[in-house]
Formats: C-alpha cells, structure tokens, sequence
C-alpha cells in the first residue's frame, strides 16, 4: 500500500513538473522543472528497487543533463533572452491539441494491436536480474542500448558546441 501511494505522489510530482516545463514562460524555471521530472522518474526506478539505474538517472540526466541545459542558458546572453516572451495564439492551442489526440489515439491502437496490455498485466513468475538489466544497458547485440547511448553522447557533443559558437558569434558583435 505503501508503494502505491509513493508511486501516487511521484506521479503527480512528475506530471504537475512536466506542465510546468512546457507551460512557463521563464527559460530557468522551466529547466528547474525538468530536474524535478527527472527527480521524480529517479524516484520512479528507486521504488521499483533498481538503484542502479535510479543512480544513474540522479547522476547522469538529473545532474548532468541539467547542467548542460542551465550552463547553456547561461552562455546566451541576457539581451538575447529578453523580450522572448511568446504569445500564445488559439490556433497554436487547437493544432497542438488535436496533433496530441491523435498521437495518444495512435498508441493506443499500437497497444491494443499488439496486445501489449493483457501481457504487461500478467505478473511474471520471477524478476529480472540486475546483471541482466546491465548487460541490456551496455551490450551491442539486438535489443541491446550501447549504440543508443552513444548516439545521445554525440548529441549532446553537438548541442554542447553549437552554444559555444552561438555564444562566441555574440560576442563579435
């Protein structure tokens, strides 16, 4: 009972954290929120007793990821930043809405299509090892994350460059 009501209060601390982000129309506020959603998907993987990747989450995206984003909003200058305020237009409201129906009516169709549900509901018989999980996390073969993982680096190598040299050009005015 316990655990339930945790995972109540975590979800409503990531759900609240995520409207936040998306809805605030101050850059730093809404990188706060997204630590707290991080946080929370953290909190997430440590009540479902897999500290290792709870750990990694807390480290690698809730501090690392963070960073990045709240270094890069530092490395903009404030004059760029100002008067960025984007007004909200009906059409916007009504696109965005419609496109976010028929994304969830997308999934679940998948979901139903598959039968993903009867399947995730059956309790399985014995849990997952964490050296299994690990293996999953770091291994190259099919259904394997390595590649995945390395992908993401090289991006967030890109994103991390591209705001040096849009922080450098900004300077040479």
């Amino acid at each position: 009972m316990a655990n339930l009501i945790m995972f109540g209060i975590l979800a409503v601390v990531i759900i609240g954290s995520a409207l936040m982000c998306v809805m605030t129309t101050r850059i730093m506020r809404a990188a706060t929120f997204m630590l707290f959603v991080l946080l929370g998907v953290a909190g997430l993987y440590f009540l479902l007793d897999y500290t290792f990747l709870g750990a990694a989450q807390v480290a690698v995206y809730a501090g690392g990821v963070t960073m990045i984003f709240v270094f890069a909003i530092q490395l903009v200058s404030k004059r760029s930043l100002q008067g960025t305020i984007e007004r909200i237009k009906l059409s916007r409201v009504l696109w965005g809405g419609l496109l976010s129906v028929i994304g969830c009516a997308v999934v679940i169709l998948v979901l139903l299509k598959n039968q993903f549900m009867y399947t995730a509901m059956a309790m399985p018989d014995e849990e997952v090892p964490m050296k299994k999980i690990g293996m999953a996390l770091v291994g190259a073969d099919k259904y394997q994350y390595i590649l995945p993982f390395e992908f993401i680096s090289l991006f967030l190598l890109a994103c991390i460059i591209g705001g040096l040299v849009i922080a450098r050009k900004e300077e040479n005015k």
